[in-house]
């Protein structure tokens, strides 16, 4: 059974790798979004909505339904996809279900990104750090030595452009049209993950009320924080065979 992972900002598919690794299925391949990092294709535009058609065009070349998961930025754009094209899906997962809700706010960093100038001066401040205080920045943020210096090898100009782009498409109420449409995702089963110390998504109140909204099981994930996939990888394997052996 085909499975593909998304990654979202500033992140590779690099973050997937310790959960893959305690998969019992082997049909696995974690996506590169273009322009997020060395290796990966140019972006365009990379609006919200290119990285959707991106997103539909790598399920459309895997064989037959595909069990999807998607975080952070890859968790709307799964959820968008699967509304989109639901036949492409035998199932999806994700986490930040609150970032398509009517209520949510960004983040401030996001808005900082979102707001002209502001944006560009944040963005060569983070890819014009010194290879070494990258890795420490996401070594902080709880990622492992090796993630923590592929990612940051990866932050370059390119993904900051995407960056702005990509949060710039995104600025409210755009976000909230596909809250609006979200109960499409519906057509096929689904699972959002609320951690409960993601500072990121909004409160796991806006999660479960979306979870629900799309007819998904709404799974609490108390304790853990954005990066929950290296937090503890086993666990969420073990989250996902569950949920993949309901379907």
């Amino acid at each position: 059974m085909p499975t593909a992972f998304v990654h979202g900002n500033p992140e590779t598919p690099a973050i997937w790798r310790p959960l893959i690794s305690h998969l019992q299925r082997r049909d696995v391949v974690a996506l590169h979004l273009p322009g997020f990092g060395a290796g990966s294709d140019p972006a365009d535009a990379a609006t919200k909505e290119e990285y959707v058609a991106w997103l539909i065009d790598q399920l459309e070349d895997l064989d037959d339904p595909v069990d999807v998961v998607g975080h952070d930025w890859g968790a709307p754009l799964v959820m968008r996809a699967a509304c989109e094209r639901p036949d492409l899906f035998r199932s999806w997962v994700s986490d930040g279900a609150g970032l398509i809700h009517p209520d949510y706010v960004w983040h401030d960093l996001a808005q900082v990104w979102q707001t002209p100038g502001a944006g560009e001066e944040a963005i060569n401040g983070m890819t014009g750090l010194p290879i070494a205080d990258r890795v420490g920045l996401f070594e902080s943020l709880g990622f492992p030595a090796d993630i923590a210096a592929e990612v940051a090898a990866a932050v370059d100009t390119e993904m900051g452009r995407c960056i702005l782009a990509l949060y710039r498409s995104a600025i409210q109420p755009a976000m909230v049209a596909w809250g609006r449409d979200a109960g499409a995702a519906s057509a096929r089963p689904g699972m959002t993950l609320i951690n409960s110390a993601d500072p990121y998504v909004g409160s796991g109140d806006l999660g479960r009320e979306m979870g629900h909204r799309m007819g998904a099981r709404v799974v609490e994930m108390e304790g853990f924080g954005h990066w929950w996939m290296l937090q503890d990888p086993a666990h969420g394997a073990a989250i996902l065979e569950e949920f993949w052996a309901s379907v």
